[in-house]
Order: C-alpha cells, then structure tokens, then sequence
C-alpha cells in the first residue's frame, strides 16, 4: 500500500481525475459539498433525491463534476454525528468507491474534528486494502495519490502509518500457513523492525529449550516446522515508561491430538494474530518514535498431531517455573503465552499486554466485533478501554473471577490447560494470569474481531489488524503520562 498524500489550499487547486466530499444528514453540506452544490444548483438535491441519498452514514454518490474540473465527485455521507469512527469509516467508503483512480482529491479532512487527517489518511487508505499475492490476474487498488483540500498542511502522517502498519498485519494473517512458518515470520519480524531500529533477537528450538519454554517446545512437537520466539526491543534514547507486549504466534492450529473437525480448522491459519499485532504494534511505534520503551515477545510455532505430538496427560513446565498438566492439546494458546508472560514478567515493566486469539469462548460472549479484555486492576483497565476508544477498536472488560480458580486444578501438576465447558474465556485469562507475577497486566482475546468474514467500511475478508490501533494508542498514552527520562 503506496499512497502519497498531498495538500491542496483549495478545490481548484487541486488537479485529481476525483473529488470526494462529505455530506451530512439531510443533505446537509459539508465542506466542499457546498461549492459542489453552489455550481449545479437545484439540480443536485433532484438527482440526490432521485438516488435516496440523504447522508446517512456509509451512503455514497457519484455525480459528474465537470462543473468543478473534476471527471467525478463523490458525495460520502457522515450521518448525523460527527465523531472519529465514523469519519475513519466515511473514508474508507469513500477510498472503496474510488479504486480505480489513480488520483483522488478529497475536503473530508476539512471537517471540525481534531486529527481529522490521521482518520482520513487511515481509512482511505486502508479501506483500499487488498490481498492479492495468491491471485493470477491480481486487482489491487490504482489510487497512487490523495490530496486533502483544506487549510494547513496535515499531511496525515500518523494516519499513513497506522494504515501500513495494519496492512502489514492483514498481509501476515491472510498469507496461507504453508509460506509463514515460524522461520519465515521471524526473518520477516527481523527484517521489517530493524529498519526502523526495533532491535530484534530470535531464538531458535536449542535456545528455546535452554531458556526454559516449555510450553513453547511442547506445542511444537507434534509440527515438522521448528519453533522460534521473536524478543523485540525498542529503547528511544528519551523515554517515558515501559511497557511489554506478548503475541500468540500459532501459524496454524490443527488442535493437536485433540484435533478440531475439519471446518473449525479451516481459518487456522489466523492463529498467529496475536504476534502479527505485536509486529505491526512495534513498527508503528519505532516508526512514529514514540518516546516510550517497549519490549515484545512472539513465541511462534504449528500445533499438529505429529508422531511427537505432546499428549493429553503430559506435563511440562513454563519458564517461571510452574507445571501444566495438558488435558486438552487445542488450547495451546495459553501454553505458549505463559512462557512469553513469564520473560515479559522478568523485564520488570510498567505493564504486560498480551494480544491473542486465544478463546472461541470469548467470541460467543462478545461476537466477532468486540474483543474481550482481561485486566488485573481496574487502572490497568481503565487505560486499556482509553487507549481502545481512541483507536476505535471496541473492547469489553470481562472478570478474573477468583472463585473459577478451582477450575484449573490439577491432581498431579500446578495446574491444568483447561476448565469445564462454561466460562472458558475466564479460566484462560485466569490460566495466563499464573505466569505475570506482581506485575499489572491486560489480556486482550481477539478470536472475534481478529478476522472478519464480510466486508464494511475499512474491515476487509480475513485479516483485520485489530489491536494495533490499541497498543499504540496505549504506547501514545504512557509517554503522556510521566516526563522522560534519562537514557542511561
């Protein structure tokens, strides 16, 4: 996704084959609507009328506009309400209609919202997104230029990269299992996070046994695939805070030998979402050089029912010390995420965030919008749903509820991989929480919003990149909080 933008003082100066402008409900004007509006008279509210065109939210038109010096304008409706979301979601629609321009002009990002830009730039952008590595006759988007007509010169920089940083993200989740092996992504988390000075170590299947991730290296014996664990480092040299992300890094889920029917594996190769956030999460925020420290980890690895497969009733032991007793080899999830837990607990940081789509559980709660969060405190959480509602990812606190601690008990270990059948995305959580020690923690269950199966707005098939918003926003956030400090 390479879209430059431009700025341009006004309409007429700028020189695009398109103009999209936005129109609130009941044909109200928005800017550059007017002037549209001015030039064709009665005319346009006919032809509006005529197409059931109101404004509404998600509405969109298409009119010639010779009369501004433009092959056509684009009338994108706003609704009622003028807030981000849906000024992210009206540009998306607007970059939806306008894929086969090369040139696209738009007064969306003149409306009276702070960062109107960053949404905008955004959802064009990403409402364009297309994944079309595996298609013979590949159709991408043809838009190479955006212009924001308007005033200054907000360029929307932030909000280009957050939209490729998402695109990256959609890009790893999309990409079949057979060309993302645990290799593979941690070449590639290498070679994208050190270009913008992420420092990247990866560990491979000797180190992960030396270091002690046994949850890792028990996941992985059933896979052909050897595993990796991906440490990631950004340090600015004036900093403020410091925060650790965990990914799930599952690049194909078969459940093991508790394998799952043929149809619940058919989207498993999303299973690494988790740790695809965690990259794009990093890059954006090296990228954008935020001043605050983050550390990262992705263990990655296949969860198959080879000859070697770790086996109902096994035992092994995490990094922290603490024994499993495996009951059911499908959910790995959490077995790789307590080692990584445990070496994000030992960097002694401000606060844990470990992204995964970790619970079917938690996607019949919440529905495949919405994200389950999990917090140990509620400052923990109350930052977690600000960071949330600024990037615009909905999420929901769900409870640790200590009386379900029983549910994991086990008669010959700490503990076991799994509780009844009731309030599995709970006893997860509760299982994860285990492997954090003291230090405050969130856990964010993306099995529903992590992958889409319909398309709106600036949501496409497959992959959504959900969560990367969050964690920058949330990086953003604790570098507000506290003055930096020195880098020695």
């Amino acid at each position: 996704m390479s879209i430059e933008v431009k700025t341009a003082a006004s309409i007429a100066r700028a020189k695009t084959e398109v103009l999209v402008v936005p129109v609130f409900d009941g044909l109200t004007w928005g800017p550059g609507a007017d002037e549209f509006a001015d030039s064709l008279g009665d005319a346009l509210t006919d032809f509006l009328t005529a197409q059931e065109f109101t404004g509404a939210a998600g509405q969109t038109a298409s009119v010639p506009g010779a009369a501004l010096g433009f092959a056509r304008v684009v009338l994108v409706g706003l609704g009622g309400e003028l807030e981000a979301e849906g000024l992210r979601r009206a540009a998306a629609v607007a970059g939806k209609a306008t894929t086969a321009n090369a040139t696209v002009a738009t007064t969306l990002a003149a409306v009276d919202l702070a960062g109107a830009a960053d949404l905008v730039v955004f959802g064009f952008t990403t409402g364009q997104y297309r994944f079309t590595r595996h298609r013979s006759e590949p159709k991408p988007a043809k838009t190479t230029t955006l212009t924001l007509v308007g005033e200054g010169k907000d360029r929307g920089a932030t909000g280009a990269i957050l939209a490729q940083a998402v695109a990256g993200v959609r890009d790893l989740v999309n990409e079949p299992a057979a060309g993302k092996s645990p290799i593979w992504l941690a070449q590639w988390a290498s070679d994208q996070l050190e270009a913008v000075g992420v420092t990247v170590e990866v560990w491979d299947e000797k180190r992960i046994e030396e270091e002690r991730l046994g949850g890792l290296s028990a996941v992985s014996w059933g896979s052909a695939q050897p595993p990796r664990l991906v440490r990631m480092h950004y340090k600015p040299r004036k900093r403020t805070g410091k925060l650790a992300f965990v990914g799930k890094g599952i690049v194909f889920d078969s459940g093991g030998l508790s394998i799952k029917p043929a149809e619940g594996m058919m989207a498993m190769k999303t299973d690494m979402a988790g740790a695809a956030t965690v990259f794009g999460a990093m890059w954006a925020i090296a990228s954008l050089k935020l001043p605050v420290e983050v550390i990262a980890f992705a263990p990655l690895t296949e969860n198959m029912p080879g000859g070697k497969a770790v086996r109902p009733g096994d035992v092994f032991t995490a990094r922290n010390g603490k024994t499993v007793e495996v009951l059911n080899t499908d959910a790995e999830g959490r077995l790789v995420l307590a080692d990584g837990l445990s070496l994000a607990a030992e960097e002694q940081p401000d606060l844990i965030v470990d992204v995964a789509t970790l619970t079917g559980a938690c996607k019949v709660a919440l529905g495949e919008k919405i994200a389950g969060l999990f917090a140990s405190d509620d400052e923990v959480a109350g930052r977690m749903t600000a960071a949330a509602a600024d990037a615009g990812e909905p999420v929901w606190r769900l409870p640790l509820e200590k009386e379900y601690r029983t549910k994991l008990d086990s008669t010959i270990a700490d503990m076991k991989n799994t509780g009844d059948r009731f309030g599995g995305a709970i006893t997860a959580a509760l299982l994860l929480e285990r492997f954090v020690g003291d230090v405050p923690w969130a856990h964010l269950d993306i099995a529903g919003p992590g992958r889409s199966e319909s398309e709106e707005h600036y949501i496409t098939k497959g992959g959504t990149g959900f969560g990367v918003r969050t964690l920058v926003a949330l990086a953003q956030h604790t570098a507000d909080r506290t003055s930096p400090t020195s880098s020695a």
